[in-house]
């Protein structure tokens, strides 16, 4: 799509701190997708809104920090900055509080946000964001753009409901589940069909998605894109923490895809990104392109 210049991207949605007993750290999946495309080198753009207070400066200096534009993240005097407790169970897996109102349920669109996605090779945009009416009809005004569309599925009951899933769906071009999502969804809306493969084709049977992806933690993860499916069995690392890995994996996945890069060397790149992240701790560690290398050139 973008061969011979820099790939420009938005992300919509949620900025915010998790904390881990009392440590904060920049997080929010949008954003955790928007940071991870800016280190591989695309220009990128978040669409948010932040409390005006202490977190919601701290979160925009950090992401300046990081190299992102910040002119689309917006301040409310209403409602505070995002916070989600994470608590990290046996396996290190995650499990979320999402504090609710929180600035970024209340996204509003300046001119600015708008013309940026116009100009846009691609948007990222999840289903969290939508758990509020003004945030959701924020982003159902950018999804009649003419830009490529990414949708990242982030099932955080009780946050959803299948008619906004569908509505999502049916906006996208490319759809990330992980595998409990892909079953979930497809069992809502009847599917007859038992294994991964099978219904990430009937997800497209009724969507216009023409590409699908989903995770499957340790195990790798499937891309069925221009009707071909590409399978990624997994790189082992020890486990750090899993938060914000699928959301590297996605922003490694998208950007090699939409830079040219051949489809099975994309989603290999994007696992073993995932995965790095995995080891680290938090959800934007640095990870080198060399250590990603590596990784792939070990198995």
């Amino acid at each position: 799509m973008n061969n011979d210049k820099k790939l420009k991207a938005v992300a919509f949605g949620e900025v915010l701190w998790d904390i881990f007993d009392s440590i904060k750290k920049i997080g929010g999946a949008p954003l955790n997708v928007a940071l991870r495309m800016k280190a591989l080198g695309a220009d990128v753009n978040m669409i948010s809104c932040v409390g005006n207070d202490p977190d919601g400066e701290a979160i925009i200096n950090e992401v300046k920090k990081l190299g992102l534009n910040t002119e689309t993240i917006l301040k409310s005097d209403n409602f505070p900055t995002g916070l989600v407790n994470v608590t990290l169970d046996e396996s290190k897996s995650a499990t979320y509080e999402i504090l609710y109102p929180s600035a970024w349920d209340k996204i509003i669109l300046n001119d600015i946000a708008r013309e940026t996605v116009q100009n846009a090779d691609v948007l990222i945009y999840g289903s969290l964001v939508c758990r509020d009416e003004v945030s959701r009809q924020a982003l159902e005004e950018l999804l009649h753009s003419d830009t490529y569309k990414v949708f990242d599925v982030n099932l955080r009951k009780p946050h959803y409901t299948y008619e906004i899933l569908k509505q999502l769906m049916d906006a996208a071009n490319f759809i990330k589940f992980n595998d409990e999502e892909l079953m979930e969804i497809s069992a809502a809306f009847d599917s007859p069909y038992a294994t991964l493969e099978e219904n990430m084709n009937f997800i497209c049977s009724f969507t216009n998605a023409t590409a699908i992806c989903v995770t499957r933690g340790k195990d790798g993860a499937l891309l069925l894109w221009d009707k071909h499916l590409y399978e990624n069995t997994g790189y082992v690392v020890k486990v750090e923490d899993t938060v914000g890995a699928g959301d590297s994996f996605l922003g490694a996945l998208v950007t090699s895809l939409l830079t040219g890069k051949e489809p099975q060397q994309a989603l290999n790149f994007a696992c073993a990104t995932g995965a790095l992240v995995a080891g680290s701790s938090g959800a934007n560690p640095e990870i080198l392109l060399s250590r990603i290398d590596d990784l792939i050139n070990q198995n």
